[in-house]
């Protein structure tokens, strides 16, 4: 539990979402955020380069990258508010060297609540939210070998957001495919 705390904190800290590869996934991430109000059927902008079960690969060209930029991406709804997605994004920086995990949840959530995150019904913790921008507020961390681990051989991860600090939105979202598909991100 401690680590996936610690993993958002350093993520906030080192500034890792502006790297060159982070700004360009950030086009793609920003697009992602158009899907919030749509149902999880609505895809995010960026060519599919893969489908691995419940999880894609998505890629694009930000303007002034040198090179096409992927990430792994799922979006869904939740399963009693068809107007409220939650998007989740991973991606690898270009330099190989860390593992993101960008999740961009509705505008209105209790940011001091912070992103809840559970595997298999087991509470990882909570992550808090980096930024917000017009389409939606996002949560960011460095996973470390043991969450990746955790994703790859669990079957369902539930994020969760807070509208109150009493009423908390589970957003259940498979993991089948993400093992594969986590693998064939460049």
């Amino acid at each position: 539990m401690s680590n996936f705390r610690h993993g958002w904190r350093a993520a906030r800290a080192s500034g890792c979402g502006l790297s060159a590869s982070g700004r360009g996934i950030l086009g793609l991430f920003l697009a992602a955020t158009l899907v919030l109000a749509a149902s999880s059927a609505a895809l995010a902008q960026g060519a599919v380069k893969s489908v691995h079960k419940d999880w894609q690969i998505r890629c694009d060209t930000p303007p002034g990258a040198k090179s096409e930029q992927c990430a792994l991406i799922q979006s869904v709804t939740a399963e009693d508010r068809a107007n409220v997605g939650l998007t989740v994004i991973v991606l690898k920086t270009a330099d190989q060297k860390s593992k993101l995990m960008r999740v961009v949840a509705p505008l209105g959530v209790l940011l001091p609540s912070g992103l809840g995150l559970k595997i298999d019904n087991a509470d990882i913790g909570r992550a808090g939210f980096v930024r917000c921008l017009p389409n939606g507020c996002i949560a960011e961390v460095v996973m470390d070998d043991q969450l990746l681990q955790k994703l790859r051989t669990g079957k369902t991860a539930t994020f969760i957001i807070y509208q109150t600090p009493e009423e908390g939105i589970g957003f259940p979202m498979s993991l089948a495919g993400f093992g594969e598909g986590y693998d064939k991100l460049p």
